[in-house]
């Protein structure tokens, strides 16, 4: 990921929030070639660090040689392009404005009972808010039989790469216009623009 120093995200809470909002992760591991699986991530809200779960389904768990290797997770945040059309005259580059998240850290494989307790956490969670949601529990002996069929793990993340690219390096005049435009179409991604703003 590229360090250009005002676009860079340091604070572990900006992180965390990331991953509230977008929580459907990329995880690349390198196993002599590089394997990307694409499944829900949960924030271990009790943790101090950044602490993720997430379950991979067979034989997912066997491609990426989970544990013993570290793996990349990335979280892929609001994103859009962004039109020159939107400049001052004479500024004619185009850029794509994003928030993004590079977490790694050495995945602890969960043992079926941790596994199914984590598929119930995050199936609540994502339930929550749904008229008539559902739990695992309506039929806990069937979905432990599923259950079976996938891998727990919790990455305890060592080290993040995270960066909000977000027109900061525009006249505020130029960052309001383009804000106004993307909030047409792509309103978590003007709110993100506006927190930028107000922050800076």
């Amino acid at each position: 990921m590229r360090h250009t120093p005002r676009y860079l995200m340091t604070d572990p809470e900006q992180v965390k929030e990331l991953i509230r909002h977008h929580p459907w992760a990329t995880f690349v591991s390198p196993v002599g070639r590089l394997v990307a699986s694409h499944y829900p991530v949960l924030l271990d809200e009790e943790a101090d660090d950044i602490v993720v779960f997430s379950h991979f389904g067979r034989p997912d768990d066997e491609l990426h040689e989970l544990g013993s290797h570290e793996i990349l997770v990335i979280i892929q945040g609001p994103h859009d392009y962004v039109s020159p059309s939107w400049y001052a005259p004479g500024d004619l580059v185009p850029t794509w404005n994003h928030v993004t998240a590079h977490l790694y850290g050495t995945p602890e494989v969960l043992s079926d009972d941790e596994n199914y307790a984590m598929l119930s956490r995050l199936t609540d969670h994502f339930e929550q808010g749904h008229p008539h949601g559902r739990s695992l529990a309506e039929d806990e002996a069937g979905t432990r039989r599923i259950a079976k069929g996938t891998v727990g793990l919790r990455v305890q993340v060592t080290r993040f790469e995270a960066r909000a690219k977000l027109s900061q390096n525009k006249p505020a005049e130029v960052r309001e216009n383009i804000t106004a435009h993307i909030a047409a179409h792509n309103p978590p991604l003007a709110q993100a623009m506006r927190a930028v703003e107000v922050s800076g």
